[in-house]
């Protein structure tokens, strides 16, 4: 990746750009277009040759089949062997970007991400006007596969990393492992070690005609037993060639290694395209041992379902009481025009263009706790609300100049009370903007956080009037 990359903002492709070649199972040829889209879209394929040309959208609750490759199915269409392209745009750092395909399966090219990655670059990566919102994994979360001794877990850390071990028992593989430190890597490490198949793995395929498009110079080839000269010229004129031998490392001679541990890179950029079916771009370093395509799914399952559960804490603001407020209650004096007993917000503790956060400490002196409800205080929840728009006044009249502004309530809708807030808590106001201020009109969206607890939502529209009016 460029060192001028941003991370933390949402990116697509240049231009648009195709590819042409041959599906590994299916032995049909087919034509992939890559096409920019707009922030937010994700990775989508779309069958181009079926009526309708239905969407499939990159993600694993769509995934049908991990027997030779990942295959995922919508709206009665399917693409299969995804996983080398979507490690691709992972890789380069695509977010957005539609593929149109004229078949059922991706090309296999040479068995790797690498043509993908070097077409990607023939028209760049450009950044969109678009926050990347990162999902941070913050607990350790396990997988485990005993029938096929997989063992796979995500652990908290800065950065999405990962490290992959291999170990098939194999004497020529042995035991090997691969390693990324940073997805910025991705490129020159990992993006061109190809897919790799035991020989006794291949005589099956080839027996149920399960590689119609294969080609001896996309696939490692381990032979790890010892071969006749008759399975030897079957091979060779299934590949169409004249004559194929055993290398003595122990694989055939159709191409060199590219790494002394392809086979373990190879594994690892499996996992790249995989995790991209969670949907969610997250920060984590994953360890896996002897990971495949229907454990690197059910992974990414595990972990969609893990941040989908958890995807509200995400936005909760951090109150930290040992940093300065950016207005003092003092100062909030000066922008409202509330005053004891009905100025319900004692600080702000964040405010930008677009959103603002404050907080109210709520203690057993407040007034209202007389007769709501006397031995079971509970503030009301219209006070909460009227806590919510005041912290949003400060925001829109902060937005406005040319003269002091009162803001007035027009309209509250989709308000939910799911929380308690009783004295003790420490009320977090958060509010954002969901359309720019228009002739005076403010729209937003306002939360009540106690910790990292919902207690109350309302989108709250206000309208501004200049006080000398």
């Amino acid at each position: 990746m460029d060192a001028k990359f941003n991370p933390d903002k949402q990116h697509t492709l240049g231009a648009e750009i195709g590819i042409s070649g041959t599906g590994l199972h299916t032995g049909v040829k087919v034509d992939m277009t890559f096409r920019p889209a707009n922030p937010g879209f994700g990775i989508q394929f779309q069958r181009i040759d079926l009526p309708g040309q239905p969407y499939i959208k990159a993600d694993c609750d769509l995934v049908v089949d991990t027997s030779r490759g990942t295959t995922i199915e919508d709206n009665g269409a399917r693409v299969s062997t995804i996983e080398h392209v979507l490690a691709a745009l992972v890789g380069t750092g695509v977010d957005n970007c539609l593929i149109e395909i004229n078949g059922p399966e991706t090309p296999i090219m040479d068995g790797s991400s690498q043509p993908f990655v070097e077409m990607i670059q023939e028209v760049g990566v450009i950044e969109q006007d678009a926050t990347k919102a990162w999902y941070t994994i913050d607990q350790n979360i396990y997988h485990y596969d005993e029938v096929k001794r997989v063992e796979m877990v995500v652990m908290p850390a800065p950065e999405y990393c990962i490290t992959t071990l291999i170990d098939f028992n194999s004497p020529v593989l042995g035991t090997q492992h691969a390693q990324l430190k940073s997805m910025k890597h991705f490129v020159e490490e990992i993006a061109m070690s190809r897919t790799f198949v035991f020989l006794h793995e291949l005589e099956m395929l080839l027996e149920h005609n399960l590689i119609k498009g294969g080609d001896i110079n996309n696939a490692i080839v381990v032979v790890d037993k010892p071969v006749t000269d008759a399975e030897m010229q079957r091979l060779a004129k299934a590949f169409g060639r004249d004559k194929i031998e055993v290398k003595h490392e122990g694989f055939l001679n159709n191409l060199e290694l590219r790494f002394p541990n392809e086979p373990a890179r190879h594994k690892l950029l499996d996992i790249v395209g995989d995790l991209a079916l969670i949907g969610y771009p997250i920060k984590g370093k994953i360890i896996a041992n002897r990971p495949g395509h229907s454990t690197n799914v059910e992974f990414a399952r595990k972990i969609k379902q893990y941040i989908k559960k958890n995807k509200h804490l995400k936005d909760v603001p951090v109150y930290d009481p040992n940093q300065p407020p950016i207005f003092t209650t003092q100062q909030i004096e000066k922008t409202l025009p509330h005053r004891y007993p009905f100025l319900l917000v004692d600080k702000i503790i964040e405010l930008t263009d677009k959103h603002i956060v404050g907080i109210k400490n709520v203690t057993f002196n407040e007034q209202f706790f007389v007769g709501h409800f006397p031995g079971n205080p509970v503030m009301p929840g219209v006070l909460q609300i009227e806590a919510l728009a005041q912290t949003g006044g400060i925001l829109a009249i902060n937005a406005m100049s040319g003269g002091e502004y009162d803001t007035y309530f027009l309209k509250i809708d989709n308000c939910k009370f799911k929380q308690k807030v009783v004295p003790g808590d420490t009320m977090i106001l958060k509010m954002e903007l969901a359309a720019p201020i228009r002739r005076g009109i403010c729209e937003m969206k306002g939360t009540v956080y106690v910790g990292n607890k919902v207690c109350t939502e309302a989108d709250l529209v206000a309208q501004l009037v200049k006080r000398n009016q």
